[in-house]
């Protein structure tokens, strides 16, 4: 590592702690040449995949148009940022740790659908509407019917819920 100050070679490490949750290495530096010390980041680069489009075109994966479907799917709806970064962050995990070159669009939105459901119903249903071109309203309501059997597990409990409203009405 080339010392910031004198452009040295010759720099030691004088500590290493974790940082960022255990995702990062802070290293403290010390110059052999000047005396200078000096603070590095060291962090592994995993990068996610390319995308194949149902076109079978091929471009980048864009973390602003995952955070996008995230931010139109829960528009108006009592979720914390909080909750939404961490769903985004374990969907680029996944991704980038799946050691894959290329992953399907489909693939994506179906990561993005399994966290939506874990943060809220509505917003589920609104992404799987678009995401898997509901027809007509037999299909939305089959939908819906399913996440009344079958509720994600990591569903929050204290959601608004358009589902139990839905029940009460039967």
């Amino acid at each position: 590592m080339k010392c910031p100050f004198c452009t040295s070679d010759d720099t030691r490490v004088i500590d290493s702690r974790l940082a960022d949750n255990g995702e990062m290495v802070r290293r403290r530096r010390e110059c052999q040449a000047c005396n200078e010390r000096f603070t590095t980041f060291e962090r592994s680069e995993l990068r996610p995949p390319h995308v194949i489009k149902s076109n079978d075109s091929r471009e980048p994966f864009d973390e602003e148009k995952l955070r996008n479907s995230f931010r139109v799917a829960l528009q108006k709806r009592p979720v914390d940022t909080e909750a939404v970064d961490s769903a985004i962050h374990q969907i680029m995990r996944t991704l980038t740790s799946s050691g894959e070159r290329e992953i399907s669009s489909q693939r994506v939105g179906e990561l993005v659908m399994e966290e939506l459901a874990k943060l809220d119903e509505v917003a589920y249903i609104r992404f799987a509407s678009v995401y898997r071109r509901f027809q007509d309203l037999d299909a939305f309501r089959d939908e819906v019917e399913r996440l009344i059997q079958q509720p994600h597990p990591d569903a929050q409990k204290d959601q608004l819920s358009l589902l139990e409203q839905n029940e009460k009405k039967k």
